[in-house]
């Protein structure tokens, strides 16, 4: 195996690790261009790619003896991949070196200015054109007929697609006024539209005939992989494009300059790209890319970048080549991970703990190799901090897998027409309450049990080993359920087995695969067996009389986990008295809002989640249609005659003879109930040295006060 120097600075690598590294980016290049142009699904993406040519280009300009015969720097594309017959190109289709940043780009025209041995004085012109993201295709016109079509291939040798290139309304079969012999280089390409509605086609297709969908990519990949395709009348059905931009061999010369080249292109019939312009200095080359990176998005087809050419033929003839690349052109990328896009729409998306969370609808542009029409805007504030309105041009960002978020708001392009987005205060999907809680940035659905947008994941959490726990019902089942409408809340699992029995449902056609869609065998669903529905229905009924802890657990409320529900469990005593509490503390209600807020355990925060759940409508009908199916048990206490059982303890003051938790747990133990604050419904108040308004304010409403002593003889004699 190569060992890896790939983290060691250029200038630091010693000849033999240099050797070492070159090798290892030689093997990786080569596998990447066989990815790419053979196998047309790449491996890495294009700012991966830039930065492996980047670093072999360093090392070889360090060690230029180290050079390898297999330099990636001498080889253009890949070898072709053997389904069609090779053809030759008459010249070489050779690649492009890449810019980067406007230093590249000023110093690219410095290089053409010195080889050349031109002054300041002399005028250098250059054509600048979108770089369309395709497939390149070298196309063989004599006597004006279309008699051969080639792929790229490794830029001497491609592949012959000539019938599939015939199918392509784009491409000329005949050329009007062209050259006895003429190559046309250009690129196949597929637009933002026909991209999606071709792989919507191939998912429809691959749904009915029982096939996992394999779309594509993006639509570069779409274009390569129509364009090579074994039946021509496959990549007919395909809608790809064409784009003229250059040529190879030509028996008599084309014009005199690179922007007259392209207009005769125009008249013989050849399709180019109105956006290529005439510069005449860096400011103008700039100025292009600037103006084209910002109709990125408009284009409606994907571009990575803009192409620089000296105008003058006679000047590219005497530039000539080096290594795999003209001296006279040299594209100019765009970042790899960003793209300029216009923010069409604000949506919200609710998650599963009923969080809104506002997605940007974009115009979709490629970034980083993947089609993106979806960026996150994470919450609220972060939509008024960067000030971002609908019908905003937006720079938007891909990182890996990271989710593309908007960076930068291009106000100097904003339209009149720009809207604030108003962001909702009742959840979008069930309507109901969407609140903000105190020192929180995320707005969260108040619905509960019943938001569609929360009840998978509800249902999950219902179901899980903490809560109901019903052996063979899991998120997998969860899930098919769900999708096939079986079941929609709690209450639903507990109707399964009734609803099986009286014909409603047939729970013998729910096996399915981990994406939902149903397993079938000759075309029919497969079904589970008899005794393996037997079964879940006796787990469920199983769980028809559950423990209140559980149960309050199981309804997901948030910021009550398996701890809180203790505590409600035991405070209470019942589901009825917790659900009566709750809703009577409506409001900030009192004194039953302090009655709540007195529990130990119980602050501000989960008071206020568990009073929002229960004040929706749509939770409480929930929940009774739940109880109506299985029986709370009432929360049972350890010593069923302690003097303390039920009774509400507060501890105040510096306690000497055990630590404050010490006193909650032994407190707990013998079925007392502890609370945080004094109340007209405090049985016993504890007191050590230091107590005070709790201590006042038992005196005042005449609950019965202990000492510490006092309360452990009433303990120890239980």
């Amino acid at each position: 195996m190569i060992q890896s120097t790939a983290d060691k600075p250029v200038k630091e690598l010693t000849p033999d690790e240099a050797a070492v590294e070159l090798a290892r980016l030689a093997q990786l290049i080569a596998e990447a261009d066989k990815s790419y142009f053979g196998e047309d699904r790449p491996s890495l993406t294009d700012s991966e790619y830039d930065a492996l040519r980047r670093r072999n280009a360093l090392i070889e300009k360090a060690f230029p003896k180290l050079r390898r015969a297999d330099s990636p720097s001498e080889r253009v594309g890949a070898a072709p991949a053997g389904r069609f017959e090779k053809s030759r190109h008459l010249r070489p289709m050779l690649s492009l070196d890449n810019a980067f940043d406007d230093l590249d780009v000023t110093e690219f025209v410095a290089r053409v200015r010195r080889f050349l041995a031109l002054d300041e004085t002399v005028e250098v012109a250059f054509t600048a054109e979108p770089k369309i993201d395709g497939a390149s295709l070298n196309l063989l016109y004599v006597d004006g007929a279309l008699i051969l079509a080639a792929t790229r291939g490794d830029g001497e040798e491609g592949e012959n697609v000539t019938a599939n290139a015939l199918t392509i309304a784009d491409i000329p079969r005949r050329l009007a006024g062209a050259p006895e012999r003429l190559e046309v280089r250009g690129e196949v390409y597929m637009s933002h539209a026909d991209f999606f509605a071709l792989n919507a086609r191939l998912a429809e297709e691959a749904a009915r005939d029982g096939r996992e969908p394999d779309p594509f990519a993006n639509p570069r990949n779409a274009a390569a992989g129509s364009l090579r395709q074994i039946d021509p009348a496959i990549t007919a059905a395909r809608p790809l494009r064409f784009f003229a931009y250059g040529w190879g061999e030509a028996s008599e010369k084309i014009a005199v300059t690179q922007a007259e080249a392209i207009n005769r292109f125009r008249k013989m019939g050849l399709p180019v790209n109105p956006q290529t312009v005439r510069c005449l200095n860096v400011a103008d080359m700039l100025g292009h890319y600037r103006s084209i990176e910002a109709l990125r998005s408009d284009l409606g087809y994907d571009i990575d970048g803009v192409v620089y050419k000296v105008d003058r033929l006679d000047w590219q003839d005497r530039l000539g080549f080096v290594s795999r690349a003209p001296r006279w052109a040299i594209a100019h990328k765009f970042p790899a991970e960003q793209a300029i896009t216009v923010l069409e729409a604000i949506d919200i998306q609710v998650g599963r703990t009923g969080a809104l969370t506002p997605v940007a609808r974009l115009r979709p542009v490629t970034v980083g190799g993947v089609v993106v029409s979806n960026a996150t805007l994470h919450n609220q504030d972060e939509i008024e901090r960067k000030d971002i309105r609908i019908g905003d041009t937006v720079v938007i960002q891909r990182a890996g897998d990271v989710i593309p978020q908007i960076v930068e708001v291009r106000t100097e392009m904003r339209p009149a027409r720009a809207v604030r987005f108003a962001f909702p205060e009742n959840c979008p999907i069930c309507h109901s309450r969407a609140i903000r809680e105190e020192g929180e940035v995320v707005r969260r659905c108040t619905g509960g049990l019943i938001c569609p947008a929360q009840a998978i994941e509800r249902l999950k959490h219902f179901v899980s080993r903490q809560a109901f726990d019903i052996e063979g019902l899991g998120s997998k089942q969860i899930e098919t359920f769900f999708a096939d409408g079986l079941v929609r809340e709690p209450a639903d699992i507990f109707t399964l087995e009734a609803r099986q029995r009286g014909g409603e449902i047939n729970l013998f056609l729910w096996k399915r695969k981990a994406d939902g869609t149903q397993i079938l065998r000759d075309g029919q669903p497969v079904a589970t067996n008899q005794r393996s529905v037997e079964n879940l229905f006796s787990a469920i009924n199983d769980r028809r009389r559950i423990a209140l802890p559980r149960l309050i657990n199981a309804l997901g409320i948030r910021h009550v986990g398996e701890t809180n529900a203790r505590i409600f469990a035991t405070a209470y005593g019942s589901f009825d008295a917790f659900r009566n509490a709750a809703v009577a503390a409506r409001d900030n209600a009192e004194p039953a809002y302090s009655e709540l807020l007195g529990i130990e355990g119980v602050g501000p925060i989960v008071a206020a989640s568990v009073i929002s759940f229960f004040a929706e409508p749509h939770n409480c009908e929930a929940v009774s249609r739940l109880l109506s199916e299985i029986e709370p048990e009432a929360a049972a206490t350890t010593i069923a005659d302690s003097p303390v059982a039920g009774k509400t303890v507060v501890f105040t003051g510096s306690l000497e003879r055990f630590t404050r938790d010490e006193a909650k747990a032994r407190a707990l133990a013998v079925g007392a109930k502890v609370a945080g604050s004094v109340s007209a419904k405090t049985d016993f108040v504890v007191a050590g040295p230091g107590a005070g308004s709790k201590l006042k304010a038992a005196s005042e409403l005449g609950v019965k006060i202990m000492t510490e002593d006092e309360w452990l003889a009433m303990l120890d004699g239980l």
